[in-house]
């Protein structure tokens, strides 16, 4: 039986991260859609309950492609059950770091995706403009 977050097939977990890092490097929304498991579950910086599966991932994922600039990890850390990537970008003025938390399934896919941003001021920003993108109040 598999641990719950550990993933079987470290080589595969390894490569899944690389992909999902250039994809998203690259803004490429579709290639980073397919390191997700089908069930993938996103957990916001900014929404208290997580989304669900590709189709509510996808219009968040190409919305904050357009809100960050300049976007580029620089570190990366891996686990035996996980792989975080570190980042900075901008909103509008605002210097964000963030760190991108990827939890992989048996199949080597990202089951699980935790975005955590700072500071504080940074998330507020990145609230206000996903509202926009997204068409929220």
């Amino acid at each position: 039986m598999e641990e719950q977050g550990v993933t079987n097939r470290p080589g595969q977990a390894t490569a899944t991260a690389a992909a999902f890092r250039a994809a998203i490097e690259r803004g490429d929304v579709a290639a980073a859609l397919d390191t997700l498991a089908p069930d993938v579950v996103f957990n916001s910086p900014i929404v208290h309950a997580p989304y669900m599966g590709h189709t509510a991932v996808a219009p968040l994922l190409a919305a904050v492609m357009g809100v960050f600039a300049d976007f580029h990890y620089t570190r990366e850390f891996t686990a035996p059950d996980g792989h975080a990537l570190q980042f900075q970008t901008r909103i509008g003025e605002r210097k964000v770091e963030g760190i991108d938390i990827l939890v992989f399934n048996a199949a080597g896919l990202v089951s699980e995706f935790t975005v955590m941003v700072r500071p504080y001021s940074a998330a507020t920003a990145l609230r206000d403009a996903m509202a926009v993108r997204l068409g929220q109040p």
